[in-house]
């Protein structure tokens, strides 16, 4: 009787989650739709210089970013900035079979514009990108770096095959970042945390207060630095 209350127990939990994560989906994207074209570019250009002066991402020969869509933060200058500088950008492809490859930006290739939300029923580990560095998109980020998608798990499974000493970087809009101390964004088991935080303001570095690796483990305090920091 007791096993039977407990996995009740943790599935009203689940269920809970799954809700709070809607109703925030739901809000940001209403948020994101209100944003004007000439803030979405002055966003994107500003996210570009942030994001060049971090030192994973300006010292890295490789990196996988994605499409933005046209109400996310923009990556299109940030793409050529480091195509520009000589850096390999890879782009998440969607196959034929479903699954996931990467593809060097600027080949005549169909990104996917929103890879949160295509099916990876086939995806396979073994295309995990070569990067030395990996920016995911993220409709709300909190201090813990807890990541809200935007429900499908792509990149929850593209984290489980990176490797610990890829620098995992959430992109989002300024007003999208949590703190946890106050709100934190609602997690599941499949849910994958991320390393730092970009936004065309600021970037955050996400210190565990715990033992370990953060990624593979749930961070239990906030703690958070300028990536500019040792």
């Amino acid at each position: 009787m007791q096993t039977a209350t407990s996995h009740e127990g943790g599935v009203a939990v689940m269920d809970d989650a799954r809700r709070t994560k809607e109703v925030l989906r739901e809000r940001i994207r209403g948020e994101r739709r209100r944003r004007v074209p000439a803030e979405r570019e002055a966003s994107a250009r500003a996210l570009a210089a942030i994001a060049l002066e971090t030192p994973e991402i300006s010292a890295a020969r490789s990196v996988a970013t994605y499409v933005s869509t046209a109400t996310a933060p923009g990556t299109l200058p940030l793409r050529r900035a480091l195509i520009s500088s000589g850096v390999q950008v890879l782009l998440p492809v969607l196959l034929d079979d479903g699954g996931i490859n990467w593809s060097t930006d600027g080949n005549d290739v169909v990104a996917s514009p929103a890879p949160d939300v295509i099916d990876l029923s086939a995806f396979d580990p073994s295309r995990a990108a070569p990067a030395e560095v990996l920016l995911v998109p993220a409709l709300a980020v909190d201090t813990l770096g807890n990541r809200l998608g935007h429900g499908s798990g792509f990149y929850d499974r593209v984290l489980q095959t990176v490797d610990p000493a890829v620098p995992v970087f959430a992109v989002a809009f300024e007003d999208e970042v949590l703190d946890a101390a106050v709100e934190t964004v609602p997690t599941e088991p499949h849910d994958r945390p991320v390393d730092a935080i970009i936004t065309p303001h600021r970037c955050l570095r996400l210190v565990s207060a715990d033992v370990g690796h953060a990624r593979w483990g749930r961070r239990t305090s906030p703690r958070v630095r300028w990536c500019g920091e040792p």
